[in-house]
């Protein structure tokens, strides 16, 4: 593993990956969007296509505002960009608990990231895990040279962490963490906060070229300590299943999330 850490920091928990720890939101969103965008320019450049899934929740928010208002950011190549949502509740487009609302209106909205190329869950649809799946084998074949047995795969992965050490809709001792040949699909348990979801399976996640999980904030502290020292495994922490096969994992994280 490594580390990315100021000087005068304090260590970090060892987490797998690399570790890369800001000294407060801003400085956490500037350094997970200047790798988002040198991943999104690498894969344009070899694939002429960028995969890009993000999750929802309140974290996430302001950095994905940041990403369309922020000069840095502005060379994102959202016209070649495909969207993915990581996992979705049974909710209505409309509900302020859709992720893909909230992810429409501060990024869809704003950028020029084709229409065909937004990919929301239709949780709408009883089969919206089979659905969805179909729509991801069909679309990342696409790109690359004739044949590349390598491009059926997510370009970046932007994922969050619950203080029950969930992640995606993957939530303690469900029946979705034991999946190993579905890419999506339908979870619910008496873990899940209510509504029932829809969620990427760690054969796709894991598959990833790029995993970030981006966590802040002092409420976080604990269960990350848990995660880098404890010895429960993915049943109980579902982050732990995060392991790319082929791919790197980056944990972006403030201070305030290891215990500073």
């Amino acid at each position: 593993m490594s580390y990315d850490i100021e000087p005068d920091a304090f260590e970090v928990p060892s987490l797998p990956g690399s570790v890369n720890v800001a000294a407060d939101e801003e400085d956490a969103q500037e350094r997970l969007g200047r790798d988002l965008l040198a991943a999104a320019k690498h894969a344009v450049g070899r694939r002429g296509i960028f995969h890009l899934a993000l999750s929802g929740g309140g974290t996430p928010m302001p950095f994905y505002r940041r990403l369309m208002i922020d000069p840095l950011f502005r060379e994102m190549p959202w016209s070649r960009t495909h969207l993915w949502i990581v996992d979705e509740r049974r909710a209505s487009f409309d509900s302020d608990t859709n992720n893909y609302k909230h992810i429409h209106e501060l990024l869809v909205e704003h950028s020029d990231l084709p229409g065909a190329n937004a990919h929301p869950m239709p949780v709408d649809q009883a089969d919206a895990a089979e659905i969805y799946e179909e729509e991801l084998r069909e679309t990342l074949g696409l790109g690359g040279a004739p044949g590349d047995t390598d491009r059926d795969r997510l370009d970046f992965v932007m994922l969050g962490m619950g203080p029950d050490g969930h992640t995606a809709s993957l939530f303690p001792h469900t029946d979705a963490l034991n999946e190993e040949e579905r890419w999506v699909v339908d979870n619910d348990g008496p873990s899940v906060v209510p509504p029932p979801r829809v969620t990427m399976t760690y054969p796709l996640l894991n598959a990833a070229r790029t995993i970030a999980f981006y966590v802040l904030g002092s409420g976080k502290a604990a269960m990350i300590d848990r995660i880098a020292t404890g010895t429960d495994g993915f049943e109980t922490l579902p982050c732990k299943g995060i392991r790319p096969s082929r791919g790197e994992l980056i944990w972006y994280l403030d201070q305030a999330a290891c215990g500073g």
